[in-house]
């Protein structure tokens, strides 16, 4: 890839053929079509009225119970992203499409509250941004994250949200308020703190900085926040670990949690594409290391093993992250969620207005 073709400010640089697929249409000569269109770089927003907005997570290795998330795709553009993969459901790519076609439940909101509202819902944990970032730019301008959350709070109902967008401190009020009845749990997601690092991983994304800033502000306002160093990446952020885990807990962060790059499906051939411009003198390297973490291959679906992974370098890997929690006191304490909820007669009534 030459750099004149290199789209700054996406992770993925092409649109690899949706598996689900039969046919695709390709540019051999271009001249020859008089009508051919270069497909525009600007983000589009596909309004959905979804059917369902909440669903039950089965994965041993994976602690929510119950994920939601109101948008498909991710303008922030990290390369490495699992949910990719899910955007061929929407007949989509999981290339430059699952960064650029980003689809907005619109009705996210009230699925929301429907759901926890059901006459057999056990107040259990909702964890926000199970697949795609909440915080994202299009929260900016459609607001259903905030939503969500204001319907959480009128209800009890705890949430746990994960993010890397410094947006969310928009919402810093009512996070406040849902600390106060232990409600809400917070993770920001920093896996390097060099910048040259996170412009070719994660585009746009916030800065290191500015996700510090988003733990300091909330931890000074009671949210318990941590930080998810993740995904490390052998051969390219792991010796970052110690400086990351050092920062997070000097900002008021509680706990501290790690995942090992894991290249599922897809990722592994847009993640490849990438690395061979983004390092092309390191990119056999890194790419060999990631390899070594998942026996011989870049992903592994085993659960206990998807997410470590396995071998020697995913040993030092845990064993220096463990390490480095321990000299910073990090992950001493158990947080508990509020699962009362709302008696009874009072969510009836809530639901009548």
């Amino acid at each position: 890839m030459q750099e004149k073709d290199y789209i700054k400010g996406r992770g993925a640089q092409y649109n690899p053929q949706n598996i689900y697929k039969k046919d695709k249409y390709t540019v051999d000569y271009i001249e020859a079509i008089d009508d051919w269109e270069v497909e525009n770089n600007k983000t589009i927003f596909i309004p959905s009225d979804a059917k369902s907005l909440v669903h039950k997570v089965d994965s041993p290795d994976v602690s929510m119970m119950y994920s939601a998330n109101p948008y498909q795709g991710c303008e922030h553009g990290c390369i490495y992203c699992y949910a990719r993969n899910s955007h061929q459901y929407w007949d989509l790519s999981s290339g430059l499409d699952f960064e650029r076609k980003i689809i907005v439940k619109e009705n996210a909101p009230q699925l929301f509250e429907n759901f926890i509202c059901r006459k057999g819902w056990h107040v259990t944990p909702i964890h926000l941004s199970g697949n795609t970032d909440c915080y994202q730019p299009a929260e900016r301008k459609f607001r259903l994250t905030r939503r969500i959350l204001e319907v959480a709070l009128r209800y009890k109902q705890p949430i746990s949200v994960i993010t890397k967008n410094s947006l969310i401190l928009r919402d810093a009020d009512i996070l406040e308020e849902m600390a106060k009845h232990n409600l809400i749990k917070v993770f920001v997601s920093i896996n390097s703190l060099t910048e040259e690092t996170r412009l070719r991983l994660e585009p746009r994304t916030a800065t290191a900085s500015q996700r510090f800033r988003v733990v300091e502000e909330l931890s000074k306002r009671g949210v318990p926040m941590g930080v998810n160093v993740a995904p490390i990446i052998p051969g390219l952020t792991d010796h970052e670990i110690p400086a990351v885990l050092k920062e997070t807990a000097a900002r008021g962060a509680k706990w501290a949690s790690y995942i090992i790059v894991r290249l599922n499906g897809q990722i592994g051939e847009v993640f490849k594409d990438w690395l061979t411009h983004a390092y092309p003198h390191r990119a056999d390297k890194i790419w060999h290391s990631i390899e070594s973490c998942h026996d011989g291959k870049v992903n592994n679906s085993n659960f206990g093993l998807r997410m470590k992974g396995s071998g020697k370098i995913a040993e030092i890997i845990r064993d220096n992250f463990r390490l480095h929690c321990a000299k910073n006191g990090l992950n001493k304490e158990i947080f508990e969620y509020n699962c009362a909820g709302l008696p009874k007669a009072v969510s009836t009534q809530l639901t009548l207005f």
